[in-house]
């Protein structure tokens, strides 16, 4: 473990947790009996509710964070976080998808590969995660690891195996920013599809991406959709607003419902790819004969017509503000609709209520892009080959240690490590089993996971992928 006994003493002390002995390895014990107490000992740490769950206990929590760590004694707010408990004996990975957090029992990837404990982040300015009244200046990268550093030092004392942080696209990226702050913490990082903007206004990356993804088949079909889509904007507005009117969507944040309209269809190819196979390329409608009923019902399935209404967009006001003012955001040049498109990509400064003020500090991501270069110790990228949001990956410097960047072939914003080929995937398992402490067990069973695939617990659908993904 690469923290030390002094710095975690220290910890202790300040987040008023307490050590306490552990029981045998084993799924949930009857020794264990006691960790909901052990729990709910830790001070700022409450009770939401106890889910049931094979082989583990699930407890929803809230813990008391201060709205800013620069003033640990000013005012508060309640910070959901999830415990999937296995045993205390075991290694814990902490998770965050970097939006809300879910309160359905799940394992992240790498919990599975080491049979552990999960405990997962809702970050904050996520609702029900939100200071009231909510200070906007308060939601940056550095406050959010500040939330997991302080959640790490409560549990550190009950959970005092090692310890790995992970996440999946914006996740992907708040592991990463954790890890940059605080990197005594954790033991090792496991950062799957994390975009690294770190030039905000130089997006060609995205452009060269778009010009070799797939087969040129299915890219002309794809742009052919979407500029049918554009060339038929009237017939499909007047569907839109029937549908907004009958749901009561409005459009206020956006602008216009013909703003909203632009954004989705721009969204098609770029949402094609990060959800989607290249097999899904069959599906494509041509766009010479689909009918304008079938062209919209297409544009909504792969884009979603509800996103950019206000109801679709509040869910994600805290992420288009961090991208307006710290994360960055992208924009392609979509040359096939130069002359039917009116807006353009738009910036994230559209998607965000006008009364929140937001402005941009380029130096942020920049930082974080030297610091990984320059210092990486112990973390792992994984990325989809066809994953629009790789084609701004982070990468290795000559200062890395015992660090790696995967691609895995064909896959898309869900890549995974059992995505890999064969020799990498192995190679990526070991040194997630050896940085979690178990490097015994990882040469018995070759580098597999630890814990069987459990479809309940380990399954992601394209739904839940979508929800814990970013938007362009």
């Amino acid at each position: 473990m690469r923290r030390t006994l002094g710095w975690l003493l220290s910890l202790a002390v300040l987040t008023g947790t307490a050590g306490l002995g552990s029981s045998p390895v084993g799924a949930a014990t009857a020794d264990e009996a006691d960790i909901k107490d052990r729990l709910l000992s830790v001070k700022g740490m409450s009770l939401i509710e106890e889910k049931p769950v094979d082989g583990y206990r699930y407890f929803v929590l809230n813990y008391t964070q201060p709205v800013d760590h620069r003033k640990p004694h000013g005012r508060t707010f309640q910070q959901r976080i999830t415990v999937l408990h296995k045993d205390t004996d075991r290694p814990t990975v902490f998770s965050t998808g970097g939006y809300n957090v879910s309160t359905t029992p799940s394992r992240s990837e790498p919990t599975q590969i080491v049979d552990g404990n999960q405990v997962s982040m809702e970050y904050r300015f996520f609702t029900p995660s939100r200071p009231d009244p909510a200070d906007w200046k308060k939601l940056d990268i550095w406050q959010a690891a500040s939330d997991q550093h302080r959640i790490f030092g409560a549990l550190n004392d009950i959970y005092d195996e090692n310890w790995l942080a992970t996440g999946g696209s914006k996740g992907g990226m708040t592991a990463t920013y954790y890890e940059r702050f605080y990197p005594r913490d954790m033991d090792g990082v496991v950062a799957y599809v994390a975009p690294n903007d770190v030039v905000n206004k130089e997006d060609a990356a995205y452009d060269r991406f778009f010009e070799r993804v797939g087969t040129k088949e299915c890219r002309d079909a794809l742009e052919a959709v979407q500029r049918e889509a554009l060339v038929r904007r009237d017939a499909l507005s007047e569907k839109y607003a029937a549908w907004a009117a009958d749901t009561g969507a409005t459009f206020t944040t956006v602008g216009s419902l013909d703003k909203a309209f632009e954004a989705t269809v721009l969204d098609l190819v770029w949402g094609f790819w990060q959800y989607s196979s290249a097999a899904d390329c069959a599906d494509v409608p041509d766009a010479a004969t689909v009918s304008d009923q079938g062209l919209y019902d297409y544009v909504d399935a792969i884009a979603g017509w509800s996103f950019y209404t206000d109801q679709g967009l509040a869910p994600y006001t805290p992420y288009y503000y961090q991208a307006g003012t710290e994360l960055g955001a992208p924009t392609i040049r979509l040359p096939h609709l130069k002359d039917l498109s009116r807006y353009g990509y738009q910036p994230p400064r559209n998607f965000v209520p006008r009364d929140i003020d937001m402005r941009f500090k380029p130096w942020v991501m920049n930082d974080v892009d030297k610091w990984v270069r320059k210092n990486a110790h112990r973390m792992l990228y994984v990325y989809g080959e066809n994953d629009p949001w790789g084609a701004e990956p982070f990468r290795l410097g000559k200062g890395a240690r015992d660090s790696y960047v995967y691609t895995a072939p064909g896959a898309n914003h869900g890549a995974r490590v059992s995505q890999l080929p064969e020799a990498e995937r192995a190679r990526a398992t070991e040194r997630i089993l050896d940085w979690a402490g178990v490097e015994a067990e990882a040469r018995t069973t070759k580098a597999r996971p630890l814990a069987a695939y459990d479809s309940g617990l380990d399954k992601v659908t394209k739904k839940e992928l979508r929800e814990q993904s970013l938007r362009p």
